[in-house]
């Protein structure tokens, strides 16, 4: 099974260090570990933040990379430290005071699933990646959810030029044993296609849209 590291990397999202969201932060310091070991000489840069006998250049990957996933406001309070270990620690002692409850954030997370939505544009790469982020979180608070559950908020949260493909995957797999990963090696082979339809619908709606202009200013001449 593919892990969340390799999603990342996948996704290309390794290159991009995960964005500290205050009410989130147990979130947010696994997934920090998660980009960190997946970087050059990553098992000693994740190593630099828990000892303080590591090697120097670790320590500042370490501490770098830290303070690019900080809030302007956070990065003001924490920069001073320059050690990767007392930076991590008085983070965590920042976000003590700043974190939800265990029943605020279930409720956070969950109103999340139930927003979940695709964003235009996005590949489903991307969409895979988002969405099993957002799992690995509820998963980090303990929120247990059905796995048909699961799969059916991912098929159905589909654009419309997904629409038979997902029709297809849902007679070919029982969504109650089936994981999303599974599911996105099924529809990634399918991902050209899906691309095809969504041009050709573009395609006809521009056309529409071109007529409908004509013919409202074939209108507008006539009546003068």
């Amino acid at each position: 099974m593919t892990s969340l590291a390799d999603k990342a990397i996948l996704s290309g999202a390794d290159n991009r260090p995960p964005m500290l969201e205050k009410d989130m932060y147990d979130s947010w310091k696994s997934q920090m570990k998660l980009y960190m070991l997946n970087r050059q000489h990553g098992r000693m840069i994740l190593e630099s933040i828990e000892n303080d006998a590591i090697q120097a250049d670790c320590d500042v990957k370490a501490t770098n990379i830290i303070l690019q996933g900080l809030p302007l406001d956070v990065y003001a309070l924490v920069s001073i430290h320059k050690v990767a270990k007392e930076l991590c620690e008085r983070i965590q002692m920042l976000m003590q005071g700043t974190s939800l409850t265990k029943q605020e954030r279930e409720c956070k997370l969950y109103d999340e699933f139930d927003k979940f939505a695709y964003k235009k544009g996005e590949s489903l790469p991307d969409f895979y990646l988002r969405f099993s982020l957002l799992l690995n979180d509820m998963n980090i608070y303990n929120i247990k959810l059905e796995q048909f559950q699961v799969n059916t908020k991912f098929l159905n949260t589909l654009p419309p030029e997904w629409s038979k493909f997902v029709t297809d995957v849902k007679l070919v797999r029982d969504l109650h044993t089936t994981n999303v990963d599974q599911l996105h090696a099924y529809l990634g082979q399918h991902e050209y296609h899906a691309n095809e339809v969504r041009l050709m619908h573009e395609h006809t709606s521009d056309l529409l849209a071109l007529v409908a202009h004509h013919q409202m200013n074939n209108s507008t001449y006539q009546q003068h």
